[in-house]
């Protein structure tokens, strides 16, 4: 794979650069080279320990660096399901924006929605001040990877002072007869005073081979504010990593949820940078995991300042053979007084082959700080399981209840009321093993299109 990466970055220099500046050309170049030293990562590496890239590499994937996509329909490829929920949808096709009037939209308060690829022409002294700035291709391969071949993705830029009362709503699809490799990347930028909700739902419409190897920046300036929700429900055949950088600064507030319904493999990283005073950053995560499906998730902060705070909760449910990794490292800097860090994982094992490896640290060179860590990893409580069976509920209704309390906490932290509400309700049919019947039935419930059977008559 790496051979076939780099045969295809050296040939296809026109159609991998297109028009961007010759800042971000030096970019690839740079990440290119880094990831030609460093290659895929493997269990050598400490983060990479308890998760094994080598076997979803060895696909013969269809990797795309040209857009074969013109003015879509996307109403016509995923339409959302969530009852109420008004949003500005932006959809992602196998790595390209897709759209139906424009790539690039512009709202009456100067906010900027749309292609990346699309900004990086017309807006190239803007994406030249940001991109690149946060996201560590030094000492993160598969970041390094995904600059070497940045192409198109998100862009979304706040003016200052402009709080975006409409949430954006990023809908990522893999649609594809054919096994596929995509890098999709994207750039959120929060001027200052600024506020804005970010919603990125990740699909699979079919049930072929994916990887998907997607990284976002974020920058969020002076008094800010950000709210980023990932809901994940691939199909059992996706690979999806994903790596969001976070440069804070200061009093801005970032939040992050990531809810991880479904996926045959799903690798979630996010590094955070909180460079001046009044930062608060808090992320929150949620995965349930059955058969053979594995989840990592890694969260790295760095109180790169005095005087901010941040906070990680994150909760897993893991039935069948099904595998997880957390690793939450907090770095609290010599003069990075006054940091406050809480970090807590918890996780509920339903069979004994189900598997968790979970890494709580924090590295504290600070004196005054209030810092904690802390992880679980167990059954259902039995006492609370009698508890409910004496007051008449079966055994399979309070396992229910109880692991519905349990994921409760992290779904509750999401503020749009409409979106909680859908998600409570997906994460209740996804414990009951409702969710993934869904996910593979052929009627399509979502789709306006008429269903067709294609029936052999002769064998009947």
């Amino acid at each position: 794979m790496k051979e076939r990466l780099t045969e295809l970055y050296n040939k296809e220099q026109a159609a991998i650069r297109g028009n961007s500046s010759p800042l971000i050309n030096r970019l690839r170049q740079h990440a290119f080279t880094r990831f030609l030293e460093k290659g895929f990562p493997g269990t050598d590496l400490e983060s990479w320990r308890f998760t094994d890239l080598t076997p979803l590499l060895e696909t013969d994937f269809e990797i795309n660096l040209r857009n074969r996509f013109s003015n879509i329909d996307t109403e016509k490829l995923f339409t959302c399901d969530v009852y109420d929920l008004d949003t500005f949808s932006i959809t992602i096709l196998n790595g390209w924006f897709v759209h139906k009037f424009a790539p690039l939209s512009k709202l009456s308060n100067g906010t900027i929605i749309g292609s990346l690829a699309k900004a990086m022409e017309v807006y190239p002294e803007l994406l030249d001040q940001y991109i690149g700035r946060a996201a560590n291709t030094d000492n993160y391969e598969m970041a390094a990877l995904n600059t070497a071949f940045l192409q198109d993705g998100l862009f979304i830029y706040v003016p200052e002072g402009v709080k975006v009362e409409k949430p954006i709503q990023l809908i990522n699809i893999v649609d594809s007869p054919n096994p596929v490799f995509l890098q999709p990347r994207h750039v959120l930028i929060a001027g200052r005073g600024s506020g804005i909700t970010l919603v990125h739902c990740d699909h699979s419409l079919t049930h072929n081979v994916s990887f998907t190897n997607t990284v976002m920046e974020v920058f969020a300036e002076e008094d800010s504010s950000v709210e980023h929700y990932k809901i994940q429900n691939k199909g059992r055949n996706s690979a999806l990593l994903t790596t969001t950088f976070v440069k804070q600064e200061r009093n801005s507030s970032v939040k992050s949820n990531i809810i991880t319904l479904n996926g045959g493999f799903t690798r979630n990283t996010i590094d955070v940078s909180l460079t001046d005073r009044g930062c608060v950053s808090d992320h929150y995560g949620l995965y349930l995991v059955d058969s053979n499906q594995h989840v990592d998730n890694q969260i790295n902060i760095d109180h790169a300042s005095a005087g901010s705070k941040s906070n990680q909760l994150y909760k897993g449910i893991l039935d069948d053979q099904a595998k997880a990794v957390f690793s939450g490292k907090v770095l609290v800097r010599r003069h990075s007084q006054q940091t406050e860090a809480h970090q807590n994982n918890k996780n509920i094992l339903l069979t004994d082959d189900a598997k968790v490896n979970t890494q709580p640290h924090l590295e504290i060179y600070a004196d005054d700080v209030k810092c904690s860590h802390g992880a679980t990893v167990g059954q259902l409580d039995p006492e609370a399981m009698f508890y409910m069976r004496s007051r008449g509920l079966c055994e399979r209704s309070a396992r229910q209840l109880m692991m519905i309390a349990f994921a409760s906490e992290v779904v509750k932290k999401i503020t749009i009321e409409a979106l909680r509400k859908r998600i409570h309700n997906m994460v209740e049919k996804r414990l009951k093993g409702e969710l993934s019947i869904c996910d593979q039935c052929v009627l399509h419930c979502n789709s306006k299109e008429p269903t067709t059977f294609n029936i052999d008559l002769s064998k009947l």
